[in-house]
């Protein structure tokens, strides 16, 4: 078959992991280092985080406008995390898969649950902290939220950790290097799968 025959398709990589544990970080790391692989930008009703910028690591909405995009079917998925409203957009995924961009989209479990319902070819890969102990040293690291806020999402990491067993893949970001170059392994070696 050539190249003109059949236009290569992009693969879609759903990533979760408890807030904390890092994949956000490790997906944008992968998205530098991998060509061809584009981070899904989400939607949020969130403020940004410090060095946050806009279209680049969310897209910053009102909670109307995420509600009217709700109304419309713009998401794919979406959830409402910690008091704030996460969507991925439907267009944009296909927009990019159609091209034969493969998408990594790092989301919380009830949203890959939701993606695993409409994108059943997708891989899913699951993050999991070190230890529940490094979990809160590190949310407490990012001293951007209150400890009410840090206790809801240790209480809501638990529930999200015992879903790992659900995924395709589980890599353990005791390292950042190393589970970099774990998922690294899990998009090469699924970019070559022959068999679906």
């Amino acid at each position: 078959m050539t190249k003109e025959s059949k236009k290569a398709r992009g693969k879609l990589f759903i990533v979760s992991a408890p807030s904390g544990a890092g994949k956000t970080t490790l997906c944008h790391a992968l998205s530098r280092i991998l060509k061809g692989i584009k981070h899904s930008v989400s939607y949020t009703t969130r403020s940004p985080r410090k060095g946050e910028i806009n279209n680049v690591h969310y897209t910053f909405v009102t909670k109307n406008k995420f509600k009217e995009m709700i109304e419309k079917g713009a998401f794919a998925e979406w959830a409402v995390v910690h008091g704030n409203l996460y969507g991925t957009s439907v267009k944009r995924l296909q927009t990019l898969i159609k091209a034969g961009y493969d998408i990594i989209l790092d989301i919380d479990t009830h949203g890959a649950y939701q993606m695993r319902r409409k994108f059943r070819d997708a891989v899913y890969v699951f993050i999991l902290p070190p230890s529940f102990k490094a979990l809160k040293e590190r949310l407490r690291g990012r001293m951007s939220e209150p400890d009410e806020e840090i206790r809801k999402r240790l209480k809501r990491a638990k529930e999200e950790i015992a879903s790992h067993k659900d995924y395709d893949y589980v890599i353990i970001n005791d390292k950042f290097s190393k589970a970099l170059r774990a998922l690294e392994s899990i998009v090469t070696a699924e970019k070559h799968r022959i068999c679906e």
